[in-house]
């Protein structure tokens, strides 16, 4: 195995639990405790302290999973963004992962910085900002399910891109 096919390889797995798993987190754990928080008026530690910390890993996450899956793809990008036979499988994979951090830094993360007061906003636009970051994110979690099966199989057909 070469270093740096095998260096790709690493960087995009941990890369993309970190992604996967702070997208679960946020869908599955810290939006309904904001709910319940912002109930009994609680919810400032969470959005002053942890939600910027876990959009930091998020987003950075997103972007090093992407980088190093398009790296692994090396001379078969085209082929695989291009579902050429042999690659659809993990094309699919890839223009999902493509969709997911182009939702993650062009919808999430500017309205996110919205509805934590990192940038300014009326109410109004945080209620949007919040809705848009919502539906975002919540598309992602749905389309993280059939990546993980494109990705899943495209390690299946790894005779096919040299590794």
């Amino acid at each position: 195995m070469e270093l740096m096919p095998a260096l790709a390889r690493w960087i995009h797995f941990i890369a993309g639990i970190t992604w996967i798993g702070m997208l679960y987190y946020f869908n599955l754990v810290q939006m309904p405790a904001l709910k319940d928080a912002a109930a009994d008026g609680t919810a400032a530690g969470i959005t002053k302290h942890v939600a910027p910390r876990a959009l930091f890993w998020f987003r950075w996450s997103a972007l090093v999973t992407w980088l190093a899956g398009a790296a692994l793809l090396g001379p078969h990008f085209n082929a695989a963004f291009s579902l050429q036979p042999g690659f659809a499988g993990i094309g699919v994979g890839a223009w999902l992962g493509t969709i997911m951090l182009l939702n993650v830094w062009g919808l999430i993360w500017p309205n996110q910085k919205k509805v934590l007061g990192l940038v300014p906003a009326s109410d109004e636009e945080k209620n949007r900002a919040r809705r848009v970051a919502f539906l975002a994110s919540r598309t992602n979690m749905m389309l993280s399910l059939p990546l993980l099966f494109f990705m899943a199989g495209g390690l299946s057909h790894r005779a096919a891109f040299g590794l």
